[in-house]
């Protein structure tokens, strides 16, 4: 069987627009219990978060997941979605312990008239935050496989992160969606699935108990969870690569990591170039300055934690702000792609720029995310955070046209969704 280059030709995002400065919260918090100032005043320090976004009361998982993917081929008409092989979402907030959200999504995107297919396979990727980029790993294996040059596959990744009120992990939360499309002979990045490395080990360091609408997390040990799986499937990958560790790092252009909060995809990556390059902390700051990495991260400051969509969150926004930069010199630039999951499992994965890249960035319109954001009080952050399950169905006439929503839940617990 002849090798056949699979990839992602492209991805769009979903933020929902209600946003909220992290430092309103924190005042509020503190200003019911003044023996928080000091812990969440270091957390923000620590964090390098500002603002978080949370959802309409009308959306949850489904719904994002569902926007995003309508994005994605509203503004690719050339798609055919009839040729859809994979529907696949990646997401650690779940609507329904049974019925994959993907399922969910075929659903909408059909009520929306998109000619989705029933000759489809829908499932759904669930671990904690590296479920995205698993689906995107076995849909494009799935292609890779078949052969079929025509096929191809839709990757959703969707995630509202939510935590217990007045705690540090508070101020990470955030929601989010992006829709890939995978294909062979991708028009975007391709991907290395030779030589992927990974390191999964059974730890406590984050989870979510069923019937617990927020998650449990251990920061501290989380955080050397995630520096330790780094660092082994960072072995791992070169091993298979064949090339040391040195030589994959000073060869790679762009690094893109899950980034639960801005600064810990920093620390991990300074932590790396240290072990490896023997770089000092100011100099491990200037090499990752270098490869454009706070483009990638940057952004995710002012969202929030998106779970399974931060890693390709993270690459779009890197690669439209190095796109801007160098224009087509884009093409063919190295980039290694590193996703965690708690609990644990991380994913390093090599890619390469499309030489067809530049033509989709062009088309791109990433400010569409910040344009789109409206400032939120507190009675409305609280309201969210009241709410069944983290999310409440909310009435047709007050959704905006061409949104999905959550119409209602019925008697027996299913979920009612429409497209208005």
């Amino acid at each position: 069987m002849p090798e056949l280059p699979v990839g992602i030709s492209d991805i769009r995002l979903y933020v929902p627009s209600p946003e909220i400065e992290i430092n309103t919260i924190v005042r509020e918090r503190i200003r019911l219990r003044p023996e928080l100032e000091k812990p969440l005043t270091r957390a923000c320090d620590t964090t390098g978060q500002k603002r978080m976004r949370f959802p309409q009361p009308w959306e949850d998982t489904a719904t994002l997941a569902a926007q995003s993917a309508f994005r994605l081929f509203e503004q690719n008409p050339e798609i055919d979605p009839t040729k859809l092989r994979f529907l696949t979402v990646g997401t650690e907030t779940p609507v329904d312990h049974s019925k994959a959200v993907s399922a969910y999504v075929e659903g909408m995107l059909q009520k929306a008239n998109l000619a989705i297919p029933r000759t489809i396979s829908t499932f759904q990727v669930t671990h904690a935050c590296a479920g995205g980029a698993l689906g995107a790993i076995s849909v494009a294996a799935l292609l890779a496989f078949s052969n079929r040059r025509r096929e191809s596959g839709l990757v959703v990744c969707s995630d509202i992160a939510r935590y217990e009120r007045e705690t540090t992990a508070e101020i990470t939360q955030g929601a989010g969606a992006t829709a890939l499309l995978v294909e062979p002979n991708p028009k975007l990045v391709e991907l290395d699935l030779s030589n992927m490395g990974f390191a999964s080990e059974d730890v406590d360091d984050f989870f979510r108990p069923l019937g617990s609408v927020v998650a449990k997390v251990k920061g501290g040990y989380s955080i050397q969870c995630y520096n330790s799986s780094l660092e082994q499937a960072f072995i791992d990958h070169c091993e298979r690569r064949g090339e040391g560790p040195k030589k994959v790092l000073e060869t790679t252009d762009y690094f893109v990591l899950h980034v639960p909060f801005r600064n810990m995809a920093f620390r991990a990556m300074t932590k790396l170039l240290g072990t490896h390059l023997g770089l000092s902390k100011e100099e491990a700051e200037g090499f990752l300055t270098a490869h454009a990495f706070e483009d990638s991260v940057n952004p995710i400051a002012n969202i929030g934690n998106t779970y399974t969509a931060s890693i390709f969150m993270s690459l779009a926004f890197l690669l439209d702000a190095e796109y801007k930069k160098i224009g087509s010199r884009i093409a063919g630039k190295r980039i290694l792609l590193a996703s965690y999951g708690s609990g644990n499992t991380m994913a390093v994965i090599s890619a390469r720029v499309a030489e067809s890249a530049p033509a989709v960035l062009a088309r791109w319109r990433m400010n569409q995310v910040w344009s789109d954001a409206r400032a939120s009080r507190m009675e409305a952050y609280e309201g969210w955070l009241a709410a069944t399950n983290g999310r409440s169905a909310g009435a047709a006439v007050d959704v905006p046209r061409g949104s999905f929503y959550l119409a209602g839940i019925r008697e027996d617990g299913y979920r009612d969704y429409r497209y208005e």
